[in-house]
């Protein structure tokens, strides 16, 4: 079996830094894959709009899928056009930390981003788990380069975020933070939860048990139609 991790934005050494996480603790085969079309990174509505696309175009060839970005881009549209199961990083980062704690924090990128993520909360029912959202003001793609100063700033951040939300897990609120996660959990001695292997172990599970998205009701195939312009292989 085989699950496909889809990066929405165009940045190949995230990719490869997502495929080596998700590798690390995936029991099936795992593949990584960069969108042909979008922003090189999410950090706004009008970045993850402009990702969707490039995330549908990639939903083929695999058991199960994650879509490989906090804002979950596209998640119900892709699960319409596919039976697999898909999964979100924010949804199964969401459902692990809460497993594990009766509160936990995110800890995200930018600051304007966190509002997406707060939305998610509410959507997902995690309003009673989550004591709250908090940015560090790092741009995504600095987080390809890592190093001590960076870590230790977003470490800084969630000891904030334990103390002042009173929280006992952390959830990291970006696909490309994914590689600090062992890191930040042994410094922070709580339970850090990165997206991006929580999704892949949700999908692997669902993909054993033969289980996918429903094809009844708003998950149904969408009807078929033309699409025109960019999107006109993308139709049904």
């Amino acid at each position: 079996m085989l699950i496909k991790i889809i990066n929405p934005n165009t940045s190949r050494p995230m990719t490869e830094a997502i495929e080596r996480s998700a590798r690390a603790v995936a029991s099936m085969d795992v593949v990584a894959v960069t969108t042909s079309m979008g922003p090189a990174s999410i950090e706004s509505h009008y970045d993850e709009a402009l990702a969707v696309p490039g995330v549908l175009a990639e939903m083929a060839n695999a058991d199960g899928y994650v879509i490989a970005c906090f804002g979950d881009p596209g998640l119900d549209a892709a699960r319409e056009a596919i039976a697999a199961p898909v999964l979100g990083i924010a949804e199964a980062a969401f459902h692990a930390a809460s497993f594990l704690a009766t509160r936990f924090s995110v800890v995200t990128t930018l600051t304007r981003t966190c509002v997406i993520a707060e939305r998610l909360v509410r959507r997902y029912g995690f309003e009673a788990q989550c004591g709250g959202v908090h940015g560090t003001d790092i741009p995504v793609l600095d987080l390809e380069h890592g190093g001590e100063p960076l870590l230790r700033k977003i470490e800084a951040a969630a000891a904030s975020a334990l103390s002042q939300d009173r929280s006992a897990a952390i959830v990291l609120g970006c696909a490309g933070m994914a590689p600090l996660c062992a890191q930040l959990g042994a410094r922070l001695g709580v339970p850090v939860v990165d997206g991006v292997a929580a999704a892949v172990k949700f999908a692997e599970a669902l993909a054993s048990l033969g289980l996918g998205t429903s094809r009844r009701g708003d998950y149904a195939t969408p009807p078929a139609k033309p699409y025109a312009g960019f999107a006109s292989h993308l139709g049904w």
